[in-house]
């Protein structure tokens, strides 16, 4: 899908976008044409993954301040310096209306460090649980990252849950036996690589209390270029 339909106000609109340190196809740093491709979004919330520089201290490569003044977007406090914008690259952006009420970091195992983000959120749509990740390159350490993730939400208390992220799965619907039975893992389309896309690497999960109405992959305006992910997104539901 190109473009993206009209957010209605019944549906909770999530997505996840791999934006690469803001470096374009071109290889410019441009994060305001990233803040262009989340304010077309229209989402509630959104998962980022590769938020900061590599390097330490790991500075922002999407200023917050700008996240908000030409998406509309504000941070959840994911960072633990004054500088980055998430945590292992992964941030979480939420539109007017929504708090975060508890973040919780979880390191995963792998052969490169990776990260989770449990964030308990409150908003229009109700309580409502993010899981914002970027997984490893590796088969096995996605199992073992993903194994690590469930184990950790079998310790909280049960709320509506979603999974947002870079999953780094290229078989279609194979790679994600850990999170079975829980979550319903969904293939929003194709979004990597940018220009050509022909591997759906970004995902959305959804847990048993949601039910997901409607799904895409946006490739229309500066989303072709500004990384070389295509962002995903989905309309969701409750289910009842």
């Amino acid at each position: 899908m190109t473009a993206l339909p009209r957010k209605t106000d019944h549906h909770l609109r999530v997505a996840s976008y791999n934006i690469r340190k803001s470096v374009g196809l071109d290889q410019r740093r441009d994060p305001h044409r990233v803040a262009r491709v989340l304010a077309a979004l229209s989402a509630d919330v959104v998962a980022l993954q590769e938020a900061d520089r590599r390097l330490p201290p790991r500075r922002a490569a999407l200023p917050a301040d700008l996240t908000r003044a030409e998406a509309g977007l504000q941070r959840a406090p994911v960072a633990l310096n004054a500088v980055s914008l998430g945590w292992h690259g992964n941030a979480l952006l939420l539109a007017d209306g929504w708090d975060s009420t508890h973040i919780h970091r979880l390191s995963l195992p792998g052969l490169e460090p990776r990260g989770a983000v449990i964030a308990d959120l409150a908003g229009p749509f109700g309580p409502l649980r993010v899981v914002a990740t970027h997984l490893g390159l590796r088969r096995r350490d996605r199992q073992r990252q993903m194994t690590l993730i469930m184990a950790e939400l079998a310790g909280l208390p049960a709320r509506p849950t979603v999974l947002l992220g870079d999953l780094n799965e290229w078989a279609p619907a194979a790679g994600f036996a850990p999170l079975d039975p829980y979550f319903t893992v969904h293939r929003p389309g194709r979004s990597f690589p940018a220009f050509r896309p022909v591997a759906a690497l970004d995902r959305v999960a959804t847990g048993p209390d949601l039910r997901l109405e409607r799904a895409g992959v946006m490739r229309a305006g500066a989303a072709g270029r500004a990384s070389d992910h295509l962002p995903v997104w989905a309309d969701i539901s409750r289910v009842g």
